[in-house]
């Protein structure tokens, strides 16, 4: 028997439509308060929620963003008056399942939730056919997720090339599968290579083909590749890190969508959209002749800046739950809550290894946790110790500063150092510097400078070196 929890502060329509579900085969609870529905969130554990838009104290949003921290794979369905139908189609964009106009057509209401549950229950098969979350994406609620997922269904349609710029672990690649699940290719093929794990003298072999003999070891015909995604979509991860002469290649094969296999003379035509990723400044390899400037421009058509973990607090006990599931998954467990003091330590962490890092973390946790709650002696101590030292006016200053950033990084705009001297320059050096530890390395890719023009700054502002 399926769990409804229907949240509404007009009490008869609630009695109402609990009688007609009970007649239908659901088992429902009531809610006439935000503060109540989180209650019986966790203790009824629905596996649909019916929320008004309009609640005494908060609103169906709000239930909804309670619904992504603690249980995302269960649908919410908004239930709306007329007036307030703009709203809760935004809402269809934060994840709520669907919407249903007041009043209420209880054969409206039954059709969208039979949707919701069918909807869940092929998600949940095919996680346990594959023992993987398949593409199931979340999509976050923090205002740097929404604009990426505004940018992923705005791109994705065209033929565009993309790049995603962002740190290591930002999850780069499932944006760019998410681009290609919503392309008119989702039904070609998606090919993900990472160009820093290619070996440089088989890295054109790999993307191209050869021929047999054409080189030592090339016994046999290979097809790259390009032939492989034909129709459907290339993913380069870390493009950076290609040859120059790899580099040309790839030019040619963008502009003219022919490709050439080592040791052939012949061409062949190729129809591939091209995703690249990088947690490198482009920019600047373009200006060290590292990186070809006119593959630049091909390949940045549209870009997409990821921001850090650390940058989106809205997002981390979202992602959080959704790792806790996967981990359920992967090691046969059956962990369902994370401790309180572990969401406070989480809060105070820098997050240097991003949305890859908190994978890992919460997989390790559920593998040592004996019970049903992960509690902080499951997590490595440099987090602890890490939250145990939590500053937060430094914290602050650090985050206005990447604040800062942001905007210019998003409009690939050089970000100097020297641009922040008048809102001082010492406070964020200093901050970044606390923020990373005192590694010099990452404080100076932070502020953009190399490692000498900060010691400088530090020689000159009388920060000590440590």
């Amino acid at each position: 028997m399926n769990k409804i929890l229907v949240v509404d502060d007009d009490v008869t329509f609630c009695l109402m439509l609990e009688t007609f579900l009970n007649k239908q085969g659901y088992k429902v609870e009531q809610s006439f308060s935000y503060g109540d529905a989180v209650k019986k969130i966790k203790s009824f554990k629905p596996e649909i929620v019916l929320t008004d838009l309009r609640l005494p104290d908060s609103s169906g949003i709000e239930i909804l963003k309670t619904m992504k921290l603690e249980s995302p794979q269960v649908p919410v369905i908004l239930m709306t008056g007329y007036a307030d139908i703009r709203t809760a189609v935004q809402a269809t964009k934060l994840g709520a399942f669907d919407y249903v106009a007041k009043p209420v057509n209880p054969d409206e209401i039954l059709s969208t939730i039979k949707r919701a549950l069918s909807h869940t229950d092929e998600k949940t098969v095919e996680r346990k056919r594959t023992g993987k979350k398949s593409d199931f994406f979340v999509e976050g609620v923090s205002t740097s997720a929404r604009k990426i997922n505004e940018y992923v269904s705005l791109v994705a349609p065209t033929n565009m090339s993309v790049l995603i710029m962002g740190e290591s672990g930002t999850g780069k690649e499932f944006i760019a599968r998410k681009i290609h699940s919503e392309s008119l290719r989702a039904d070609k093929a998606f090919i993900a290579i990472d160009c820093g794990a290619l070996p440089r003298e088989l890295a054109g072999s790999e993307l191209f083909g050869h021929l047999k003999g054409s080189y030592t070891g090339a016994f046999n015909d290979k097809a790259g590749q390009f032939e492989a995604a034909n129709g459907g979509t290339i993913f380069l991860d870390e493009i950076g890190n290609l040859s120059y002469e790899i580099q040309i290649q790839l030019l040619r094969a963008i502009q003219e969508r022919k490709i050439r296999r080592i040791g052939s003379t012949g061409e062949i035509t190729v129809d591939v959209r091209i995703i690249t990723a990088t947690n490198e400044d482009l920019r600047q390899a373009v200006a060290k002749g590292d990186f070809r400037e006119d593959l630049y421009h091909r390949i940045n058509e549209f870009a997409i800046q990821v921001a850090p973990l650390k940058q989106r607090p809205d997002d981390l006990m979202l992602f959080a739950k959704h790792f806790l599931e996967q981990a359920n998954v992967e090691l046969n467990r059956n962990v369902e809550n994370i401790d309180n003091d572990v969401h406070e330590i989480f809060n105070h962490y820098s997050w240097p290894g991003n949305f890859r890092e908190l994978r890992n973390i919460i997989k390790r946790a559920v593998l040592l946790t004996k019970g049903n709650t992960i509690f902080k002696e499951t997590l490595p101590e440099e987090l602890i110790s890490e939250a145990q030292n939590y500053n937060p006016s430094v914290i602050s200053n650090a985050i206005t500063y990447e604040n800062n950033l942001q905007p210019a990084i998003e409009q690939n705009q050089p970000v100097l150092l020297k641009d922040a001297a008048q809102r001082g320059e010492r406070e964020l050096i200093i901050a970044t510097l606390e923020k990373v530890r005192f590694n010099k390395s990452k404080a100076a890719k932070i502020l953009n400078v190399d490692r000498k023009t900060l010691y400088n700054k530090m020689k000159q502002y009388n920060i000590p070196l440590q």
